[in-house]
């Protein structure tokens, strides 16, 4: 998003150019994807999230692996929603992933995330693959951090015999995105096209709430 350039001076006395970027970087919304991928196909996955919240304007997306979260802290907390990726293994996150959930203890007991928005999304070689599990288990996360839950918001794509598998959401999901990858197959060619739109649409999804809800958040504060 272009930032307007104005040469006039605004009431504080500063020029109006510095003054507007000011108000442009108070109320940019923060996104922060946290993923797992063991494979590379989680990691085109959240790519695709990526993609989708940084084609809502006033948003700024980090993408951060679970191998590097560890000095991302700062980034994490500081994020006004947190979309939550993993593989689903054996019905499960995977451990890498899950190790990074137990981490988060410490801010469970402060409540630093409390009031977050949350989203989730899960990949796995078979079209079920429980991947549900897995993105019940990353509900149940956020639930306990006092988190605000995004679901994907999607109609169940596929599913009559007009459907195809070009549909977003082919493959039925509610509480987070899925996505399929043959496991004999590289993530340069897996996920399927449609899954990977389905993943940008639940970016989209997360920043437009994150929008609305941290607007919402500074009319209150006005008000009070």
């Amino acid at each position: 998003m272009a930032l307007l350039q104005v040469v006039d001076v605004a009431s504080n006395g500063e020029p109006a150019s510095k003054t507007g970027s000011k108000q442009m970087e108070n109320a940019m919304v923060k996104i922060a994807i946290v993923y797992h991928s063991g494979y590379g196909h989680t990691a085109v996955q959240a790519e695709a999230v990526r993609r989708g919240a940084s084609e809502v304007d006033w948003t700024d997306v980090a993408l951060i692996s679970v191998e590097e979260y560890e000095q991302n802290w700062d980034v994490i907390d500081a994020a006004d929603a947190i979309i939550f990726g993993s593989p689903t293994y054996f019905g499960s996150a995977s451990a890498q992933f899950k190790a990074f959930l137990d981490a988060t203890s410490g801010r469970w007991l402060e409540g630093r995330w409390s009031n977050k928005l949350a989203a989730g999304f899960t990949n796995s070689a078979g079209m079920s693959g429980d991947k549900l599990a897995t993105l019940q288990q990353i509900n149940h996360f956020a639930m306990q951090h006092g988190m605000i839950w995004v679901g994907l918001g999607l109609p169940p794509g596929n599913h009559t015999s007009a459907g195809s598998p070009a549909d977003l959401n082919r493959l039925g999901s509610f509480l987070g995105a899925m996505s399929q990858a043959d496991a004999d197959v590289p993530p340069e060619v897996a996920p399927a096209g449609s899954d990977l739109e389905t993943a940008e649409y639940l970016g989209r999804r997360v920043a437009e709430a994150a929008q609305r809800w941290l607007s919402n958040q500074r009319e209150e504060a006005v008000a009070a």
